[in-house]
């Protein structure tokens, strides 16, 4: 029998979004016009002609190499068979190792449902006090005091780290995305929301620091309250802008003419963690808290016209662009935290781009400079990548440290354009694979701008270096950079160092006058979405060059238009929607769902990227009614998940909950934290 928790209840819905969601969470971002109306070449045409001469010459030089010696030469440690989907799987074993578990089925329960033979709890709920003097929970007489000294709303980026000198301890980070405050507030009305529930949402809102006991004889986890390192970052807290736009006119406000600290950080979406201890966390949907926005540059970001959905400018004029015109530019960015030091002011990376970011994952060059991969997620928009130009230190001394925080301060910021290998008409929309048997190609990196000692450089056109840190997406526009079907979590493989990007999905694809397919966004009117895989030349991520195939393409796997790098399709789990990803110890590739479109609700997969078993893809977790699964970390032995917005279906409120989770009837839906381990104490799926 698969290990439920407890507090059922037999509601269910028919899957994807509900319109609760793509009003809380995004803005309606779905619904809205698609900001990228730029007329760029998509995939299979010539590189853009807006380049400099410069950039032509290098994109066209890498593009030729990569046609010449074809995706084979940059993927060229997967056997032959398996390159052209042909795995011959060994009937001896029961699974890939690190995936040798029953999957479980797709259902529509109202709990977290995990494998037969696997346990699990809640580590920490909405809040939970996590700071000395914070109250007990109560939802009732909830105040913005209490709820900045307890763990916040809509828990999405996890982060586990160790925690030197503490036995069994590690320090869980958590980004706390958005607030659903029908869900949070008895009786809320959404046209007169009052100050003390804005101000709520306000400490809601962040990042959170809490510190993890683990259980010995098993992969239990459960909050230390009240410790030294536990902390809070809201809506309210100093965040430092650094880099190339700190200081900027763009970044000015009445409140701040120096442009150089920010009140806030807002819906924190996915992250990374860096090789020197430290977390980032992108921040996404920023657009839907502003209003009355004007210029065309707000619209490429998506800010309305009107008022915002939460009011948040009637009780704060810096939400109010009629009257602070740059407080937006304030937000879209990168955000460092060292989660070792409770003192620091988290920064605000400004020469990694500003745009809707989903993530920002780091791997190291062979010389020890970063890279982070960082996609934008929003239909026909799209990924990027940042080189560092300083060499990370190694070692744990005060020097190394406060050297390694200039890291991503300087370097060049990049977009990705791809090119199809296949002929134009073999892409028709259908998701049908070309002759070749995959869809694949090369790709090269379009500089935009690089950042150093003595200040930025615009490698862009018509565009100053300040103007492509602000306005990435413009930048993006005008060099030509690949549309793609809303690029989220990119994770480079710890293994091979291969580059996995979720393309969540966008029903909007040859729709009306909206871009078709192509032979990287496969299918007109996507709704599964699908992963690309993508190898940079020469196996060196600061190379402005790179070899992609899809590695999956989502869906029912009866589905002739699906795609699971080639392994036979009745043997996998069905997946939609791919959203985060993150990699096990065994090189195994972990993605999270949102969305589900497939009748079922979101939930958790594993799936093989080598071997005879290469593109077995099964499902270990699905989440509670209305919820989305977030988060994921795997380790030898824990899984861990954020359920994120539990009870998230049109019509729910606190008086007419949609949920039960995580409490049981009579108790208010909660986001949390769940951590799954094996009954027998053994490590996950060997």
């Amino acid at each position: 029998m698969r290990n439920l928790l407890p507090m059922l209840s037999n509601h269910s819905h028919g899957g994807g979004r509900s319109a609760m969601t793509c009003r809380f969470r995004c803005g309606d971002a779905c619904f809205q016009e698609v900001p990228n109306t730029s007329a760029n070449e998509y995939v299979g045409d010539v590189i853009a002609g807006a380049l400099s001469r410069r950039s032509v010459m290098r994109a066209a030089a890498v593009v030729t190499v990569a046609s010449a010696a074809g995706s084979a030469l940059a993927f060229g440690d997967v056997p032959a068979a398996e390159a052209h989907g042909r795995p011959k799987p060994n009937p001896k074993t029961d699974g890939a190792r690190g995936l040798r578990f029953q999957p479980v089925a797709p259902n529509t329960a109202d709990q977290v449902t995990v494998p037969a033979g696997y346990e699990q709890n809640v580590v920490i709920r909405w809040g939970e006090p996590i700071l000395r003097g914070a109250p007990a929970f109560d939802p009732e007489k909830q105040t913005a005091k209490a709820q900045a000294g307890q763990f916040g709303y809509n828990n999405d980026f996890l982060s586990l780290l160790p925690l030197p000198g503490e036995h069994h301890r590690q320090v869980l980070v958590a980004n706390h995305e958005y607030t659903d405050e029908v869900l949070m507030f008895r009786g809320y009305d959404p046209e007169n929301p009052t100050r003390e529930q804005v101000e709520i949402a306000w400490a809601a809102h962040g990042l959170g620091v809490v510190v993890v006991q683990e259980e010995h004889r098993s992969g239990k986890l459960t909050a230390v309250t009240r410790h030294r390192l536990n902390r809070r970052l809201t809506a309210t807290s100093p965040f430092e802008l650094t880099g190339p736009a700190a200081g900027a006119a763009l970044v000015r406000t009445s409140a701040d003419p120096a442009g150089r600290t920010v009140l806030g950080t807002l819906n924190n979406c996915s992250g990374g963690t860096t090789p020197w201890g430290t977390t980032l966390h992108g921040e996404e949907n920023f657009n839907q808290y502003f209003a009355n926005a004007s210029s065309a540059t707000d619209k490429r970001y998506g800010i309305g016209t009107g008022a915002s959905e939460r009011k948040w400018e009637r009780f704060d004029k810096r939400f109010d662009l009629k009257q602070e015109p740059n407080e937006a530019h304030r937000f879209g960015w990168v955000v460092e935290l060292d989660p070792y030091d409770p003192e620091s002011t988290p920064r605000k990376r400004t020469a990694l781009g500003r745009f809707k970011h989903e993530a920002a994952q780091p791997r190291l060059t062979a010389d020890g400079r970063p890279v982070v991969y960082m996609g934008d997620d929003e239909r026909f928009d799209y990924f990027y990548k940042f080189v560092s130009s300083k060499k990370m230190k190694k070692g744990s001394s005060r020097a190394a440290h406060a050297h390694n925080l200039t890291l991503l301060d300087e370097g060049t910021l990049y977009v990705a354009k791809l090119t199809g290998d296949s002929p134009a008409a073999e892409i028709d929309g259908t998701g049908k694979l070309p002759s070749d048997g995959e869809f694949d190609g090369s790709g090269v990196w379009i500089p935009l701008a690089t950042a150093g000692p003595a200040g930025a450089v615009s490698h862009v056109p018509g565009m100053t270096a300040e103007e492509v840190y602000v306005f990435t997406r413009l930048a993006g526009d005008k060099v030509g950079a690949t549309k793609m079907d809303r690029p989220e979590d990119i994770e480079p493989s710890p293994r091979t160092g291969r580059v996995y990007v979720a393309l969540t999905n966008n029903s909007n694809r040859g729709k009306g006058t909206n871009p078709a397919a192509d032979e990287a966004n496969p299918r007109n009117l996507n709704k599964h979405g699908q992963i690309l895989e993508l190898a940079e030349h020469w196996d060196d991520p600061a190379s402005d060059g790179f070899a992609w195939r899809l590695f999956l393409v989502a869906g029912d796997p009866n589905d002739p238009a699906t795609y699971f790098a080639g392994f036979p399709k009745e043997k996998v789990s069905p997946i939609s929607c791919p959203d985060n990803v993150a990699f096990d110890p065994h090189g195994n590739l972990w993605i999270s769902t949102d969305g589900n479109q497939l009748g079922s609700h979101d939930g958790l997969f594993g799936v093989a990227t080598h071997g005879e078993r290469r593109g077995e893809l099964k499902q270990f977790l699905t989440v509670p009614t209305g919820a989305e699964t977030c988060g994921p970390i795997v380790q030898d032995r824990r899984v861990l998940v954020a359920v994120q917005h539990p009870g998230e279906i049109d019509g729910a409120s606190v008086e007419k909950p949609a949920s039960v989770w995580p409490d049981g009837p009579g108790r208010i839906v909660r986001p949390a934290v769940v951590s799954v381990w094996r009954a027998d104490g053994r490590d996950i799926g060997v």
